[in-house]
């Protein structure tokens, strides 16, 4: 138990030390350098503010199915990451790649689930962006 609990807190101090909250334009600038599609970017800064307030770190509430959503993206783990090992799921990564402030992992992902469900994969952006006016970004 005692393992345990140290691995934990280990993890979470790391997670601290890697973590980041974006500003607005900050974000964008990190989008476009990652090469997500411009026509998209302020579909993208939608998502990532509703899903996750722009934080690197952020790991979600169990969903109703147990899976946990991590990151700036808010990815799940049942599909798309995995707790223990980089194989088996879609993405082959784990899951605390995500949580760090450097973001190129979790956008190669996310480009994936965009690719595979576009953005009806993210309830963020389903209910938030989708119809709805997105974030003004014209002095980013």
């Amino acid at each position: 138990m005692e393992k345990i609990l140290f691995v934990f807190l280990a993890f979470a101090f790391v997670s601290q030390i890697n973590a980041k909250t974006f500003q607005r334009c900050e974000l964008v600038q990190a989008l476009r350098s990652q090469g997500f599609d411009e026509a998209k970017l302020r579909d993208w800064v939608c998502l990532v503010e509703n899903e996750s307030g722009r934080k690197t770190d952020l790991v979600g509430k169990p969903n109703k199915n147990g899976s946990r959503d991590y990151g700036l993206f808010q990815i799940n783990d049942k599909y798309w990451c995995s707790k223990t090992s980089t194989a088996g799921k879609d993405c082959n990564i784990t899951c605390s790649q995500l949580l760090t402030d450097d973001i190129t992992v979790a956008s190669k992902c996310a480009k994936k689930v965009y690719k595979r469900h576009q953005f009806m994969a993210w309830y963020g952006w389903r209910n938030h962006c989708q119809n709805k006016p997105l974030p003004d970004i014209s002095k980013c």
